[in-house]
């Protein structure tokens, strides 16, 4: 220990860095999610994956059920999603909107509707049927949890004197999901197991005692109410499973039904793989020349050589290279003089019920998550920031499909909103905490995705609105679809879903300052979307460029004549986005040394001309160009506070005035909401350094959801702690892992502001460690007693970098050099600097 630091008890090395687990902070409560019984609904259940391959484990004592998902099983097949008819619709929707006549604008905007999205689908269900002796288990001695350490879901339980346990992981380096079933006593593990699906589909057993199961996605949307000859050829899939059985003990056999019956086993070990024939959004199924049976078949053949100890190895090394990255840990105040630092701040932290025997000793989540509102126990908080960074892990890596509304995790043939991405929030909100929580890799399935929306999107561009670029609307699906959907003008006609996903490109540069991704990958991409934007734009009233047709996301207005409507020009959530897309063009362009381009000009240009961001007379954001009366002033949606956050056109800094016209729009808006706009809620508090109201909305999220008796739009946590809406919607535990780290650590690509909305009187005492902010810094640190002690600040890669960095008032300019250590004080002095190399 040096200087009595908090941050730095020892010398760093550089896996110290990325792993926190060996420095500061011992004995703070495990990161579990613990029942002491099976799963009686879908979200009590455990969720597992490695981005493409997904499982929900019941963990059940006679029988199991682990739920299947693979994510690319979807309906339909790539289509043409222009519409030849849609310039005479928009120049008709554009008159109506000119002339003031606002609802029949919105009743015309109807004729620029695209085709619906297509339906995430499931892959089936691992069923396992144990010994009927097992009826008998002790009650008492049943355990379940989802260690986030490890990324492992585990259930035990006795029966008489034998410990039964089952162990489940998904692998990403071995994409397969292995389940180890074991029993205390030799010869003691017996059961049968076969395969089921909802979806079309039959199972066989090969000469090797694998179960395959082979089925197809229906190629429309569900539900296909049409003979398979009718019905256009859809995704195929294959799953496969594999058992190995303890050498010496137990035999397998080979049930009529289609099922395999262990026998006496002192273990089991259960391999499953699965596949798809979808091979990108511009192959048609048809056309696929892929054999998921095939292709399962390989990988299961490999995946045997290994041991489960080399299988859970490698699993191990992989994900907590991620996970690792960063640690939380939060306790409340106290009233008493405080002795040796390291001491005080380890013994602060809360300790946990320790995992024993049996679950006497165990306070199961639930208990939690309904206590919460009383105790308010700051452990439960770090828990569930974990969760979010372990579900995006889980549900979105390098060569997957991006995490949907789901994540990947899904048990219907009909989900609710398709469990499709929606682009006005929901997907956005899903990658909010990719940057800031130290797992920028997870973010490569969404690039891959804009770059096959660019695609689709152009052709949308040119032929439904004559403009050059791309566009996207605000609900797209696995094949890539760019068009309007088909429902309702309030929510369909958002042309600015491709805009808000560009932002992500230029923040993905501002943390990792990465020039070869800005140069090659998103520069493209924002160049096309700046390039439809500056043709969408119109000259429009005072001298402004406008947009025409404009709504914001899913919210009605009155019109000045009574009369409900949707449609108008240049909502403030457009004129954000546009903002922010044209600021990430000009400085990219400076970046890779652009800026004299005609095209970067034509936006320098363009851009003070957009629309400003205006003020209501009662004192909030004005929603739309005109101050409309709002029919629902406690609506879910804050797309007029975007540039709030996650944009950046209105801070404390530059914006005072706007600033307090959000804060009114907050209030105005109310508490009330399902679970992503609480959290939503919680970032634009914390970006008004509202510590009371952000916390507020920690608060409002953590509270338990009776699946028996769900109020939609109320928000909450199931006892699995997956967020609702209800019914379960991802984004929210994505959007309270962002907001946490916003009420801990902002930035702009030159400043760093420490604890800006930190509840000091709950939790007065804490220490972050690895979180990530612009310019591609590296931020630890602790604080007691609600004020900084020590910070931690570092540069990875890159060159020097002149940085300002903030808290309560106090700024200094520091320059830091890459492979540098620089600790600061409460003062912000530089106590102490430390070289990596």
């Amino acid at each position: 220990m040096e200087d009595g630091s908090w941050v730095l008890v020892n010398r760093p090395t550089d896996r110290d860095l990325w792993n926190p687990t060996s420095t500061y902070l011992e004995d703070s409560k495990p990161l579990k999610i613990t029942s002491t019984g099976p799963a009686k609904y879908w979200t009590d259940a455990i969720p597992i994956g490695n981005g493409r391959l997904g499982a929900m484990v019941w963990g059940g004592v006679s029988s199991e059920l682990i739920q299947l998902n693979e994510d690319t099983l979807w309906t339909g097949t790539p289509i043409d999603y222009t519409n030849p008819d849609a310039p005479e619709a928009l120049a008709d929707v554009r008159n109506l909107v000119d002339s003031g006549e606002f609802a029949e604008a919105s009743d015309a905007a109807a004729k620029l509707f695209g085709t619906n999205a297509n339906v995430y689908q499931l892959l089936g269900d691992i069923k396992l049927e144990f010994d009927g002796s097992l009826l008998m288990c002790a009650e008492e001695t049943y355990y379940r949890e989802l260690d986030l350490d490890t990324a492992t879901a585990r259930v035990k339980y006795f029966v008489g004197d034998v410990e039964f346990t089952r162990e489940h992981f998904a692998s990403y380096p071995d994409q397969v999901i292995v389940t180890k079933i074991t029993g205390s006593k030799e010869g003691s593990v017996s059961f049968t197991v076969s395969f089921d699906s909802k979806l079309d589909h039959h199972c066989y057993i090969t000469d090797e005692s694998e179960i395959v199961m082979e089925g197809r996605c229906p190629g429309k949307r569900i539900p296909p109410k049409v003979k398979v000859n009718d019905d256009p050829k859809g995704i195929l899939f294959a799953a496969v499973l594999g058992l190995q059985i303890s050498d010496g003990a137990g035999f397998m056999s080979v049930l009529d039904d289609g099922k395999l019956k262990v026998e006496g086993a002192n273990w089991v070990v259960l391999h499953l793989v699965a596949s798809s024939s979808f091979e990108g959004p511009f192959t048609k199924p048809s056309e696929s020349e892929k054999d998921p049976t095939s292709v399962s078949l390989r990988a299961l053949k490999s995946i045997k050589m290994q041991s489960y100890s080399e299988l859970y190895s490698r699993h191990l090394d992989d994900y907590q290279n991620l996970f690792h990255r960063v640690s939380l840990q939060l306790c409340k105040g106290f009233d008493r003089s405080v002795g040796d630092r390291y001491l005080e701040i380890k013994n602060l932290m809360p300790y946990g019920n320790k995992c024993v025997e049996g679950n006497k000793d165990v306070v199961p989540t639930v208990d939690r998550v309904r206590s919460f509102q009383s105790d308010e126990d700051p452990s439960l908080v770090e828990l569930l920031f974990q969760f979010g960074r372990y579900l995006l892990i889980s549900s979105s890596r390098p060569g997957t499909q991006v995490a949907n509304l789901q994540g990947v995790w899904n048990k219907d043939l009909e989900p609710k909103w398709d469990s499709a991405p929606h682009l006005n929030i929901n997907l956005e909100m899903n990658y909010w905490p990719s940057l800031p929580c130290n797992l920028s890799e997870c973010q490569e399935p969404l690039f891959e995705f804009i770059k096959s929306l660019s695609i689709n999107g152009s052709k949308t561009a040119q032929v439904n609105y004559k403009t050059s670029g791309w566009v996207v609307h605000h609900k797209s699906d696995i094949w890539a679809k760019p068009s309007a959907d088909k429902g309702d003008v309030v929510w369909a006609i958002w042309p600015m879903g491709g805009a808000w996903l560009c932002t992500h490109l230029w923040e993905h540069y501002s943390y990792t300052m990465d020039e070869d991704f800005l140069r090659n990958k998103a520069y493209p991409l924002l160049e096309g979307c700046a390039s439809f934007l500056l043709d969408w734009l119109i000259e429009g009233h005072g001298g402004y460029l406008e947009t025409n047709p404009s709504t914001s996301p899913e919210h009605m207005f009155v019109a000045p004549d009574g009369k409900p409507a949707s449609v108008s020009y240049s909502s403030t959530m457009d004129m954000a986005i546009i903002k922010d897309v044209f600021s990430a063009i000009i400085s990219a362009s400076e970046v890779l040394g652009r800026n004299e381009d005609a095209f970067v000009q034509k936006v320098q240009k363009a851009q003070p001309r957009l629309y400003p961001t205006k003020i209501a007379e009662e004192g909030s954001v004005m929603e739309w160009a005109q101050d409309f009366k709002d029919p629902e002033v406690h609506h879910r949606h804050l797309s007029h506070l975007f540039g709030l956050f996650p944009g950046h056109s209105i801070t404390i800094d530059k914006n005072p005035e706007l600033c307090e016209a959000a804060e009114n729009s907050l209030y105005k808006r109310g508490e009330d909401g399902p679970g992503w706009s609480t959290t939503w809620k919680i970032a634009l508090w914390a970006h008004l350094y509202n510590s009371e109201h952000s916390y507020r909305m920690v608060k409002r999220l953590i509270k338990l959801v009776d699946p028996d008796h769900e109020v939609a739009f109320e928000g909450g946590l199931y006892s699995n702690l997956f967020a609702a809406h209800p019914p379960f919607q991802i984004d929210a535990n994505f959007g309270f892992t962002a907001g946490v780290s916003e009420m801990l650590v902002q930035s702009s690509i030159r400043d760093l502001y420490l604890l800006p909305a930190l509840p000091r009187d709950k939790w007065g005492n804490g220490c972050v460690k690895g979180l990530k902010a612009r310019g591609g810094l590296t931020v630890s640190m602790c604080w007691k007693e609600g004020d900084l002690h020590e910070v931690g600040v570092w540069l990875k890669n890159g060159s020097s970098s002149l940085q300002r960095i903030h808290y309560r008032g106090t700024t200094v300019t520091v320059n830091l050099c890459c492979g540098k250590i620089y600790t600061y004080n409460a003062q912000l002095e530089c106590v102490k600097t430390f070289s990596l190399a």
